[in-house]
């Protein structure tokens, strides 16, 4: 009973810190996590047990569903190129970059450690890019680069994860087996999401005139083929990601108006709820880490986190810079079939670089860290890869989110086409 009030408690809180958000122009993730950490402070309040296995199951389908079914297919598959080089080598180049960051200035952090917190804060989460950046009136292109960067970079995180983690365990990397691995996963998960897609659509055809079964298909399915994909040991997120992408082209052709905006309304609550679960979740769970670490270790491993946070922001601005020169280097040269509506200006390159939020996914995989390896000996350093994996979710999530509508209103960018880099283009074809 005493969980069911704090249940209660907490939504709550989430649905009145979010009209205050409203009012007071503040996003409401950050009030979450801040109301989260307040709470978590309260001495009699029990710690989250948070099961990461629950996390992945509960929170990402649907939210991964609502974001692939809503996104354009049409602007996602412009701007493929981008989120590709995103969600797949700026993955792997921000692992690599804060094992060498955390190596050399976190004191005995061997390089298999460090490459495990390094796969831990490597992606940017789908739920806090999306919800920080709603209502700020960004230009189309920019949020779906976002959403489908996020939707993807999941995958790529999670098999660096598994590498990073069988190196502490000692088991040999092999790059050709664990390239192969890679390929499995991602294209076993679009193979398993396109063939329950289509099952789906199937089902939906023959019972598309009862409204409620309809939508109850389509609320339990992204469970399903997450759990399914999962169990057959490819990418459950690629595969949900694929399945809402599909059955979003189908809904438009065959559901009525009327089923639409019934089922949009039961998923912009469903979403809404769990979106802001996800950021108490997040605020709750610092307090409890806390308590697991030398006061004297407090203030140094802060100092880690920040300086993590800020090699990441580095790495991710430089690649997304590079990737504008290379994007608009291949529109010159007529390479790669990439349009004029792919290319990227200044100023949502600066953008997009600053969106790039760590959230619950590294949360749910740090706190999954085994408590000990193999052999019986403890995991080496997991107190302090916990603790600085939510330190850096909370500056990203804070620090960045709390500035990003002040970096949009000082870049007076606005929602519409973007002239700049046509503009830029055609000077570069005269030259």
């Amino acid at each position: 009973m005493e969980n069911y009030s704090i249940v209660l408690l907490i939504l709550a809180i989430l649905i009145a810190l979010s009209a205050v958000a409203d009012n007071i122009r503040i996003p409401y993730p950050i009030l979450l996590v801040i109301a989260g950490m307040t709470i978590g402070f309260i001495p009699s309040l029990p710690a989250p047990d948070l099961n990461p296995e629950v996390i992945f199951l509960l929170f990402l389908p649907p939210m991964l569903y609502d974001a692939a079914f809503n996104i354009s297919f049409k602007d996602f598959k412009i701007n493929i190129n981008t989120i590709a080089n995103l969600s797949i080598s700026l993955v792997f180049l921000t692992v690599v970059g804060i094992a060498v960051v955390a190596h050399y200035c976190i004191p005995g952090m061997s390089w298999p450690v460090s490459f495990v917190l390094g796969a831990i804060l490597s992606a940017t989460d789908a739920v806090a890019a999306m919800s920080v950046t709603k209502g700020l009136g960004l230009p189309k292109k920019t949020l779906t680069i976002l959403e489908g960067e996020s939707l993807i970079n999941d995958a790529s995180a999670l098999i660096a994860y598994r590498l990073s983690i069988a190196a502490v365990t000692g088991a040999a990397f092999v790059f050709w087996k664990a390239s192969l691995d890679f390929v499995i996963l991602l294209v076993g998960g679009l193979l398993a999401g396109l063939i329950i897609s289509r099952m789906l659509a199937f089902f939906l055809r023959k019972v598309r005139h009862n409204s409620m079964v309809v939508m109850s298909l389509m609320l339990l399915m992204p469970f399903v083929t997450y759990a399914i994909a999962e169990e057959i040991h490819v990418s459950g997120v690629i595969a949900v990601v694929t399945l809402g992408l599909t059955i979003s082209r189908y809904s438009e052709l065959v559901f009525p108006e009327k089923l639409k905006q019934e089922s949009k309304t039961i998923w912009d609550i469903i979403v809404f709820l769990l979106n802001g679960l996800v950021f108490i979740l997040i605020g709750l769970e610092f307090p409890h880490v806390v308590k697991n670490i030398d006061p004297k270790l407090v203030l140094p491993y802060i100092g880690y986190a920040a300086l993590i946070s800020f090699a990441a922001l580095l790495l991710r601005t430089g690649r997304i810079f590079i990737q504008q020169v290379n994007l608009q280097s291949a529109f010159r040269k007529g390479k790669g079939r990439i349009s004029e509506h792919a290319l990227l200006d200044f100023k949502n390159s600066l953008v997009i670089s600053w969106s790039g939020m760590r959230g619950i996914v590294s949360l749910a995989i740090a706190i999954g860290l085994p408590s000990t390896l193999a052999n019986g000996m403890p995991f080496p350093q997991r107190d302090a890869i916990v603790f600085i994996s939510v330190v850096v979710v909370l500056f990203t999530l804070i620090g960045q989110g709390l500035t990003l509508p002040l970096l949009i209103r000082l870049l007076k960018i606005e929602e519409g086409p973007e002239v700049p880099v046509k503009v830029k283009v055609k000077q570069l074809k005269k030259r």
